[in-house]
């Protein structure tokens, strides 16, 4: 069964929101933690994905991603700062197209 993609896109940017609303003092470790989660999706997805994939993912088990966030430092924030990574990585999704996806061929 898939993730409703526009529930995870509306969750995912409420995360990028609530990262950008921090203060700055730990927006920045905030931000690091972000990264590390990019980075792990990065390892798993590739650079070839559909954002329908990132979603489904981001419906499966998220413990790799709170062991990842909390791990950086997000502690308690560590489920919206998970929420920002996904919302950065589904920018480079091969279907992205400014916050929805949009009909493309992965070959395009």
């Amino acid at each position: 069964m898939t993730y409703p993609l526009e529930n995870a896109l509306f969750q995912w940017e409420e995360g990028q929101r609530r990262l950008r609303a921090a203060p700055s003092d730990r927006r920045r470790v905030l931000e690091r933690a972000m990264q590390k989660v990019v980075e792990e999706l990065r390892r798993n997805l590739g650079a070839a994905f559909p954002v329908s994939e990132l979603a489904d993912l981001y419906a499966s088990d998220p413990s790799w991603a709170e062991d990842v966030a909390a791990g950086a430092g997000a502690g308690g924030d560590s489920a919206w700062v998970i929420d920002a990574a996904f919302g950065r990585y589904a920018r480079e999704a091969a279907d992205y197209a400014g916050g929805r996806a949009h009909e493309r061929s992965m070959r395009d």
